[in-house]
């Protein structure tokens, strides 16, 4: 038999009030806020908390408070990633993000989803989807990534935006929901 956090993981609908999984979130909850109550100079302070937030992240990942997320080690990040102020990872499935990845204040990255069906949602289970955003990508300010997304490749995201399918390479996608706008030249 599966454990509730099993089931998050492999996208089945789970019991978020799973005892396991409310202290794994309280426990992230706690790294964020001294995370967030942290000063610019204690960067020593900084990166002893991200290694015990983050699931595995590569050099020079910058992440200016404040920052939230669910468990955080559902959260794998490249190398060199900037997330602005503000930044919120739902993260009850797996976040991949690729190296040289930017992130705008107030982008909202979700994971979390609930049933269509009204009976089910109120048996209060919810399910996730994965979420791959690749290398090279410029995510502007406010953007809202939605369960199940990929983003690929040098990809420039709108200011604003809501990410409701997939974005392919090489492109410049905008608007709610975000559409592919202009096409980048490949290398």
């Amino acid at each position: 038999m599966k454990t509730e956090k099993e089931k998050m993981l492999a996208g089945e609908l789970y019991n978020p009030a799973d005892s396991h999984l409310c202290d794994e979130r309280s426990h992230a909850r706690m790294l964020c806020k001294k995370y967030n109550d942290s000063f610019d100079e204690e960067v020593l302070l900084r990166k002893e908390i991200l290694r015990e937030l983050i699931g595995g992240y590569g050099k020079g990942l910058v992440i200016e408070p404040p920052f939230y997320c669910d468990y955080g080690s559902n959260i794998t990040v490249g190398e060199k990633v900037y997330f602005n102020f503000n930044c919120v990872v739902l993260d009850v499935n797996r976040v991949n993000i690729g190296s040289n990845t930017l992130f705008g204040p107030n982008v909202q990255i979700y994971t979390a989803t609930h049933p269509l069906d009204y009976k089910v949602r109120k048996e209060m289970l919810e399910s996730g989807k994965p979420i791959t955003i690749g290398e090279d990508v410029w995510i502007g300010g406010g953007v809202i990534i939605c369960p199940g997304v990929s983003i690929g490749d040098h990809c420039v995201i709108g200011a604003g935006s809501v990410v409701t399918k997939d974005i392919p390479s090489d492109t410049v996608a905008a608007g709610n929901p975000c559409k592919v706008i202009k096409q980048l030249k490949k290398d």
